[in-house]
């Protein structure tokens, strides 16, 4: 917003309102990226989206690679250095044995809860800054904006989500094997 703008003009202002998003997902990309600062060495951000849909529970590499929007080979060379790292494991599907299935183990699930609560934390931490007149301003303002944009609320608390950020929700369940 401009020194002369007011502050309805400026959100009637479609370039105003994006611009003012735009800081705030680079604001959101440096706290998820602060978030996964402790276990980088182990796990890059598009093999912790992986392992956020794992934590829907055990899946098909096919149903994985399509809910991630990636080549399946590339989903299969994700998979290994998961899997080498030890927070994901690989199991034959007992109702068809050439097929594999794919899950996370204990010790990925366990870093899957501690990224997302440090997110958590951080975001907390910045929401608090604002007054509850600007807190509850901006709920309505994301709320509208997730709901445009067709994106369901998180949960209320450290649970992971059942689906991965930034997609709809009408993906094939990954426990539809």
């Amino acid at each position: 917003m401009t020194e002369h703008e007011s502050p309805v003009e400026a959100t009637d202002d479609v370039d105003a309102v994006t611009r003012e998003v735009l800081t705030a997902s680079r604001l959101l990309v440096a706290v998820s990226a602060r978030s996964l600062a402790e276990v980088e060495e182990r796990v890059t951000l598009p093999q912790f989206r992986m392992l956020v849909v794992l934590t829907r529970g055990t899946t098909k590499l096919v149903a994985l690679a399509e809910q991630l929007q990636v080549a399946p080979s590339t989903a299969m060379r994700m998979v290994d250095r998961l899997i080498a790292a030890g927070l994901a494991a690989r199991r034959p599907n007992p109702r068809n044995r050439r097929e594999t299935l794919l899950q996370l183990t204990e010790e990925g699930r366990r870093t899957v809860e501690h990224v997302t609560a440090r997110r958590r934390a951080e975001i907390a931490g910045i929401v608090e800054m604002l007054t509850p007149a600007q807190r509850l301003a901006l709920v309505e303002a994301l709320a509208a904006f997730n709901h445009a944009g067709g994106e369901p609320p998180a949960p209320t608390s450290d649970v992971v989500r059942t689906h991965p950020p930034g997609w709809s929700t009408d993906l094939p369940a990954a426990h539809d094997v």
